[in-house]
């Protein structure tokens, strides 16, 4: 269930965005069907399935798409689809004779979602890449860390995930709702460079407005002043510190133990590297659980710093139902909640080829053809 139940998704396996993007439809309900490789990992890191988490929530056939057999079941799965999504390098699908053009020839309500670092077209297209280097040339990296360390790299969370897979299945929903009102579909190009910058769209606003710096460590968010950052206590634990409004910033110097009276303006920056230097002071003198503890009633906007295991077990995140371990695996469920129509972890990853006879048959293909098909190689 959930409120994507009824669309027909095909997946052509790949890494990264590209199985974000799927795992985000299928966990809201969409039927989507990965195509794996006849052999080899389509996983970036050699690991159990079990583990490969962003497959959760869809079927696997096992398919041979350089075989001629393959790339007509492929297309005729096509007349039965509603949309198309792929992480290939530009011209890969138009070379193995899956462009959008002839997919779309097959079915012209058909959505064909495209993913790739650089874009379709341009100079640095056909370029090798990763999120480090689509979130370098968007300009993000270079906002991220302090301003006398390098620019530090946010895992593959902005372009990967935020950038792309996200992105790519906002376009993806967008393009299916327009098709389900003119009959038509089209081509939804996803380039992680691109996703990257519009993640900073609010970023680029105050530095329009004269209110951000283009260098590092110096701005309101990126950790330069004294009431937005994380500090280290007397455990060798974290607390983030997030008051900037002035009412938060009342109740920050409350828990603290400072008078307003005695202390420079908040949004003086003059005064931050020094009052950075006390707030370093004072978080050090107390554990990461005594700050809970004060700030725990308090508007503040101060939290401790979790590990990815201690945030599964906190009281609000159990409350929300936050994580789940099915099959012993801890991960986060499907977001977000829906009062209808709520998603949920209906399965794990599969097995590559898992589903391949069941699959084809759902997409109307007979007993005896898909046994045509495995003898000519072109399915596992």
């Amino acid at each position: 269930m959930g409120p994507l139940e009824g669309i027909r998704v095909i997946e052509m396996a790949g890494i990264g965005p590209g199985p974000f993007c799927a795992m985000l439809l299928a966990d809201l309900g969409a039927d989507v069907v990965r195509v794996d490789r006849m052999a080899g990992n389509s996983d970036a890191v050699d690991r159990d399935t079990r583990f490969q988490l962003m497959n959760r929530n869809r079927r696997s056939i096992k398919m041979d798409i350089k075989n001629p057999e393959a790339v007509a079941t492929v297309l005729d799965m096509c007349r039965n689809a509603d949309a198309l999504l792929e992480g290939f390098r530009p011209g890969v699908m138009e070379r193995l004779g899956l462009g959008p053009d002839v997919c779309l020839e097959a079915n012209p309500a058909l959505v064909y979602a495209r993913m790739t670092g650089w874009g379709q077209d341009g100079p640095l297209s056909r370029r090798a890449g990763h999120d480090i280097n689509y979130v370098a040339i968007s300009g993000i990296l270079s906002m991220l860390g302090r301003s006398n360390e390098n620019p530090l790299p946010p895992l593959n969370i902005i372009g990967d995930m935020a950038g792309g897979g996200l992105l790519m299945a906002y376009g993806i929903v967008c393009a299916l709702l327009n098709a389900k009102l003119t009959g038509k579909g089209q081509i939804v190009d996803t380039a992680m460079t691109e996703g990257s910058a519009l993640m900073a769209a609010a970023i680029y606003g105050l530095r329009g407005a004269g209110i951000w710096q283009d260098e590092r460590g110096v701005n309101l968010l990126d950790g330069a002043p004294h009431f937005y950052d994380v500090y280290a206590t007397a455990d060798a634990g974290f607390m983030a510190v997030g008051a900037i409004e002035p009412q938060f910033y009342a109740e920050l110097l409350d828990g603290l133990e400072l008078d307003p009276a005695d202390l420079p303006k908040q949004m003086d920056s003059t005064h931050w590297p020094e009052m950075k230097r006390r707030f370093t002071h004072l978080f050090r003198q107390k554990t990461r659980d005594e700050w809970t503890s004060i700030f725990e009633n308090k508007d503040a906007c101060v939290t401790p710093v979790l590990s990815l295991t201690e945030a599964a077990e906190h009281p609000h995140n159990r409350h929300r139902g936050t994580y789940a371990s099915p099959d012993g695996v801890l991960q986060a469920v499907p977001a977000p909640k829906f009062s209808r129509t709520p998603g949920g972890l209906e399965s794990l990853p599969p097995q590559p080829g898992e589903h391949t006879e069941s699959v084809l048959l759902a997409y109307g293909f007979a007993d005896a053809e898909i046994a045509r098909l495995r003898s000519a190689g072109a399915i596992g």
